[in-house]
């Protein structure tokens, strides 16, 4: 089993931006593409980003051009820097592998607070 562990989140003003990181332990190999999800009060988790080993990308539109994920130098790390934050950004945020949440399954961690403020 893999687990993840988020960190990065806090308090910033809309506009402001932050760094999130996430540390995967474990079964690592058999991670082909890592998700950042984010679940905001009273609404279904959603993807927002994911990365494949091989670097590709992806954004949910409510995030294109904002945000940015990428992998670290440290192996299994991976970042989500998020500029031009809006109040809508504010959620608990979380990574997992983006296969087996897919499936239904994951070991979902603490996830890390993103609130904006207006």
């Amino acid at each position: 089993q893999v687990q993840f562990v988020e960190s990065g989140g806090g308090l910033v003003q809309a506009g402001g931006s932050l760094r999130l990181s996430c540390a995967a332990s474990g079964s690592t190999f058999s991670i082909n593409a890592i998700g950042w999800f984010r679940q905001a009060p009273g609404k279904q988790r959603e993807l927002v980003a994911d990365i494949s080993s091989g670097g590709s990308t992806n954004y949910a539109d409510s995030v294109k051009g904002r945000f940015t994920i990428s992998s670290g130098d440290a192996k299994n790390t991976v970042y989500l820097q998020m500029n031009s934050l809006k109040p809508e950004d504010t959620a608990v945020y979380y990574c997992n592998d983006l296969a087996v949440v897919a499936v239904g399954g994951g070991n979902w961690g603490q996830g890390t607070q993103v609130t904006v403020s207006s």
